[in-house]
């Protein structure tokens, strides 16, 4: 098995380097990465209806999507996440546990004790420290997931912090879980980066297993990747399956009720009411928001010459 720490830590980038080497690599393959702030929704989600959309903005954390099915979960510095890309015979042999075994026996050898929950997750002391996710292509399996480390759970929380009820879809939704760092676990601290390399160490005890660096021709292509499917609006909030949006608040006393239809990210169908507007206005903006994107900067370039006052308060009522 190869053993590659990649070092890139663009979330973009380490996406599409778990996809590149899940399709263009024979070997198993054990990684280990972490990447800059990060929400990182499921394949199957609706992106804007697992965030705090206002947070995550003002707080310039990166929104992605992954090529495999299961909840939304946060990355930053704190935490690691760890990939196995494994060939199989046939689908049957595939199990969550399989993967996550060497990460709870991992976790012995520093004192702790980690079991599983019933929604693939990693407990301790039944605090969240782990979730997991799993894509098949051909013979070979990604099983991939985050370990919280050193985490801002704060950040975490606020990240995905949603207000129920607005968003309606057939879209996998999260189940939200109280969480734990594995830090505050441990009888004697280490660093983050003394966890990964105690992680590697752990795999490279087996001699069958080796160090693998990526070389120019794996990183060029994995940039190309990461330009063309990982950073683009298209994947990251037009996959999203088709939804209904509604919500309803009141701004400097004054009433705003949005409700909009969206396929794949463009908003189809919409309807403002309430009296925060004149009529005119609200159906000039109806019609100057519809086929657009249900995206911040599409919203307030429509909004803007409209309404100066309050104008970010304004723009997140649509989402």
């Amino acid at each position: 098995m190869l053993c590659i720490h990649l070092k890139n830590t663009d979330p973009f980038f380490c996406l599409a380097a778990e996809e590149y080497l899940l399709k263009n690599f024979s070997d198993d393959i054990f990684m280990l990465w972490q990447s800059e702030k990060a929400v990182v929704v499921g394949k199957h989600q609706n992106l804007l209806a697992e965030i705090n959309y206002p947070f995550v903005l003002e707080n310039n954390i990166a929104l992605c999507r992954r090529i495999s099915g299961g909840g939304t979960v946060f990355h930053d510095a704190g935490n690691v996440n760890f990939s196995f890309i494994k060939n199989v015979k046939s689908p049957a042999e595939i199990s969550f546990k399989q993967f996550t075994a060497p990460v709870v026996d991992a976790l012995a050898k520093l004192g702790i004790e980690a079991t599983t929950s019933g929604r693939n997750d990693l407990l301790i002391e039944g605090l969240k420290i782990s979730g997991n996710a799993e894509h098949v292509y051909k013979n070979r399996v990604l099983h991939h997931g985050t370990l919280l480390f050193n985490s801002d759970l704060k950040n975490l929380g606020q990240a995905i912090k949603v207000v129920p009820g607005k968003y309606e879809s057939k879209a996998v939704q999260s189940n939200r879980s109280l969480v734990a760092n594995i830090l505050q676990f441990l009888k004697a601290p280490i660093t983050t980066e003394e966890f990964i390399q105690f992680l590697l160490d752990v795999q490279l005890e087996n001699a069958e297993n080796s160090h693998y660096f990526l070389n120019e021709n794996n990183i060029q292509s994995i940039e190309k990747l990461s330009t063309e499917k990982f950073r683009t609006w298209e994947w990251n909030f037009g996959y999203s399956p088709k939804y209904s949006f509604k919500n309803e608040v009141e701004i400097e006393g004054k009433t705003l009720k949005i409700e909009m239809k969206v396929e794949r990210g463009i908003i189809v169908d919409i309807k403002i009411g309430g009296d925060f507007f004149t009529m005119e206005i609200a159906l000039q903006l109806t019609q100057n928001l519809k086929n657009r994107k249900q995206f911040f900067e599409e919203v307030k370039k429509v909004l803007t010459p409209l309404q100066e006052e309050e104008l970010d308060v304004l723009c997140n009522s649509f989402f």
